[in-house]
């Protein structure tokens, strides 16, 4: 088998380094990472209003962007953010998206916006029914992005209550 797997070329993955392969970023530049600039987009929310976040952020702190497949889990980290972070005083000036990627219309979103009670909880829906903002973000399931005034991302990974907060709490 360790035959088979070396004539692969596979053996860099036999044993790992620890050093970090990814490309280095150029802060500034457009794009989904840390320290880059977020992109655009253009889409409907869940009652039909067009929404772009180069319109939304300008007169707010910045914008949490959570990627949602109304399940379990899902519903467990909206509930958290809903009633930890969206409920409190010091996260009024921060808009919080919940992107449905999976409803295949606006109506559908607005039904399972409705159906999984978050309905009027502080969540915009948006209705990403061309995974737009999905592939814009390169993201997934849970996937967390806060964006600060200048549309700069400050975070951009898997949902972690404590890394939210603090990323929320160091947005200029």
């Amino acid at each position: 088998m360790l035959l088979v797997l070396a004539g692969c070329g596979t053996q860099d993955d036999l044993f790992p380094s620890s050093s970090d392969r990814t490309p280095p970023v150029q802060p500034g530049s457009s794009g989904s990472a840390v320290s880059q600039r977020a992109p655009d987009f253009t889409v409907s929310d869940s009652l039909g209003n067009i929404v772009t976040l180069s319109s939304v952020i300008p007169p707010r702190k910045g914008a949490v962007l959570y990627f949602t497949m109304w399940c379990p889990t899902c519903d467990a980290h909206m509930s958290y953010i809903r009633d930890n972070l969206i409920s409190q005083p010091s996260y009024s000036n921060v808009v919080f998206f919940a992107v449905d990627y999976v409803s295949g219309s606006v109506a559908e979103a607005r039904n399972a916006e409705l159906t999984n009670g978050y309905g009027g909880s502080g969540f915009i829906v948006l209705a990403d029914t061309s995974q737009t903002i999905l592939n814009l973000y390169h993201a997934t399931m849970a996937t967390t992005i806060v964006i600060d005034k200048n549309r700069i991302v400050q975070m951009n990974e898997q949902f972690k209550a404590a890394k939210l907060q603090d990323t929320l709490a160091a947005l200029p």
